[in-house]
């Protein structure tokens, strides 16, 4: 049996894989070389009997406890290792239940599932919003215009023009899927398909509605209200429930979901609760000590003293001046002001030999990081 590759390998998974990792790994490799994903491809049809034979063997832990011993040996009737047999070989697949596994593949569940006629929630829209800096700090109502699916009010939803005129498909029995059985080389295997006459819904529609064309539902254009929330932040959404588009057959439809898009603000920086500006300060400020202003993101400016001998780049924090908690907008972040020593330019004369005079007046205890950087 030396042709025959590792089992490991052939589901990808080491030789310490778990049983969950090695049922995992099935699954994956199943559904991409299964006979209904790739129809007349006889590599894909090889694999897939490679794939369910290593299953076999390793999701069973006798098999796979003689298998690590003996390797391919142990299931070869004429070698020592395989005299003692395994009761029957491979024993097709195992314990694993393909009706779950393949019914999730190709088109809603074995036949034992529910019907493909019963009510089907809609699917979920999103929409993007973007609002200004302070809209998404304090929060705002924004009016937003979508298109999504409603349920048809001439037929309620059913798609045909009188209730009478929706009847169950004979070929599926309502279900939506059928039950097919399909020669894979070494034995047959029960699959579901959608039914091919009512195309999964489960019903023909002999007269269909005039108002929707059969479909039970109609594309229209919506227009809504939506509250933003104090202290929403940039990537972050909005759900709405039901929203979205119509369900099938009565169902209840999907949800809106608002994904936020903040614009970004001139001045300040947002991290979270917290907001940061930059703020140039003088050097007469910075040397003597002063009282500032710095603006907020109210609009409006807060006072702050800075000390004497104020470095540029030094941060100061003002306690809840930054963005409300989002599930608790009644309390805020803090900002963070980083002052900034501006240089001035175009000095007259007379500024620059007050200048002259104030540096002839200073030394190197006046200036401790220089004098600092000279003794390292």
């Amino acid at each position: 049996m030396a042709d025959k590759r590792d089992y490991y390998e052939v589901l990808e998974v080491g030789k310490t894989a778990s049983q969950d990792e090695i049922k995992k790994a099935y699954k994956k490799l199943a559904k991409k070389y299964h006979p209904d994903m790739n129809p007349g491809d006889k590599a894909a049809e090889q694999k897939f009997k490679e794939v369910n034979e290593a299953y076999a063997v390793l999701s069973d832990p006798e098999k796979r406890d003689k298998y690590d011993r003996f390797g391919h040996d142990a299931f070869d009737p004429s070698s020592f290792a395989g005299n003692g047999g395994f009761g029957g070989g491979f024993g097709g697949f195992a314990d694993f239940d393909l009706g779950d596994l393949f019914g999730s593949f190709f088109g809603g569940g074995s036949s034992r599932g529910g019907s493909r006629s019963s009510r089907t929630r809609g699917d979920d829209l999103s929409y993007r919003l973007t609002v200004d800096f302070e809209e998404a700090a304090f929060g705002c109502k924004k009016t937003i215009e979508f298109a999504h699916t409603e349920q048809c009010d001439h037929c309620h939803g059913v798609g045909a023009e009188n209730p009478s005129d929706a009847e169950t498909c004979p070929q599926c029995g309502g279900r939506g899927t059928v039950t097919v059985m399909r020669n894979i080389g070494f034995g047959s295997m029960q699959s579901t398909q959608t039914c091919p006459r009512c195309n999964g819904k489960g019903r023909i529609i002999k007269n269909p509605c005039g108002v929707c064309k059969g479909k039970g539902v109609l594309r229209k254009q919506k227009k809504l209200e939506v509250s933003i929330p104090a202290g929403i932040d940039n990537g972050q959404q909005i759900q709405l429930k039901g929203q979205g588009n119509a369900g099938e057959n009565g169902g209840p439809a999907g949800n809106l979901y608002v994904n936020i898009n903040v614009r970004p603000h001139k001045i300040f920086e947002r991290d979270g609760t917290l907001v940061y500006v930059d703020m140039p300060i003088t050097f007469a400020d910075a040397a003597l000590g002063a009282k500032i202003s710095v603006p907020t993101i109210e609009g409006g400016e807060a006072e702050f003293s800075i000390p004497e001998g104020t470095q540029s780049g030094t941060v100061f924090s003002l306690r809840g001046k930054g963005i409300p908690f989002i599930n608790n907008p009644q309390v805020r972040g803090d900002m963070r002001v980083t002052v900034n020593v501006e240089i001035p330019k175009g000095l007259n004369a007379k500024q620059k030999d007050l200048l002259r005079q104030f540096a002839a007046a200073t030394d190197d205890k006046n200036y401790t990081k220089k004098k600092g950087f000279f003794r390292k």
